[in-house]
């Protein structure tokens, strides 16, 4: 009998990596809790509030980090407590695969490095079909929290650093989940890769405005919205991901401000702070 739980938290995007496998991200305090308890027995129970979760990728993470034998010697409990809304753009099943397999390396592989344990989750990502191009982007600032700057193919960070303090992401959830194709994505390669240099130069603001606007044009948002945001004090606005959900990033003193640029529309809309803290676990 074992029981450990990891805390992660979730992220927005800086630069969409679909078209060029490079993205950048950076981390919000919107959480997952996993908590892992083994017992013996056999098969993996999963409880979550929600319904849309992939079981899937929850099996696919636990067998990256279990060997076949661990997975047939032990019945293995899952229970997910989420504040990331799913299916968003918001970086739900990086933070979720993230949890999972950190609380089921701290009972199971102790020794296993961050870097090993991300891979797990980002490898189980694209193996269950949630993820296009397995979101190292996403996992990273998941994980790590702050900006992270990534070449996906390679699995590599190639810059990162600590955010400021003092900022918020107003993000907007439309009740409409509808999406553009994201194979078009493609079609501004060149426009995404501009603005994944400039992330890389630290240039973050740039990076993002100039994503919102190539997404927002392909995605099926209104680019009129990011420029609103801009207009309202948001340091950079953004699609999330693939959508739908926007992401405005400002100061404090800006949030009642940008807020009134989403009142027009339908949905809710959710304010967190931004992350820094690095993924946490511990046995109970």
């Amino acid at each position: 009998m074992a029981k450990a739980m990891a805390t992660v938290h979730g992220a927005v995007s800086l630069v969409n990596a679909i078209a060029t496998h490079k993205g950048a991200t950076l981390g919000i305090e919107l959480k997952v809790d996993a908590i892992i308890e083994t017992s013996p027995g056999k098969g993996i129970f999963i409880q979550s509030e929600n319904k849309s979760l992939s079981s899937r990728l929850i099996n696919k993470t636990i067998e990256k980090i279990l060997s076949k034998k661990e997975v047939e010697e032990n019945k293995i409990d899952v229970t997910l407590n989420s504040e990331i809304p799913t299916g968003y753009g918001l970086k739900s099943s990086s933070a979720i695969s993230s949890a999972i397999a950190l609380a089921c390396a701290k009972i199971f592989k102790p020794k296993l490095t961050d870097k090993q344990i991300l891979l797990a989750g980002v490898e189980a990502s694209l193996e269950s079909k949630v993820s296009i191009t397995g979101a190292y982007d996403d996992a990273c600032s998941c994980y790590y929290g702050g900006f992270n700057v990534t070449d996906n193919l390679k699995k590599n960070r190639i810059h990162l650093e600590k955010a400021p303090t003092n900022l918020i992401a107003v993000i907007f959830i439309p009740k409409n989940r509808k999406r553009g194709n994201l194979k078009n994505l493609k079609i501004l390669s060149d426009v995404f890769n501009g603005a994944w240099e400039l992330a890389k130069k630290a240039e973050y603001w740039n990076a993002m405005n100039i994503n919102g606007l190539a997404t927002a044009a392909i995605l099926n948002s209104d680019p009129k919205i990011i420029i609103n945001l801009l207009e309202k004090g948001a340091l950079g606005a953004s699609v999330s991901g693939n959508g739908p959900a926007i992401a405005a990033v400002t100061k404090k003193e800006n949030e009642s401000n940008i807020k009134k640029v989403f009142s027009v529309l339908e949905g809710n809309v959710i304010v967190s702070k931004i992350n820094n803290k690095k993924a946490e676990v511990h046995e109970l």
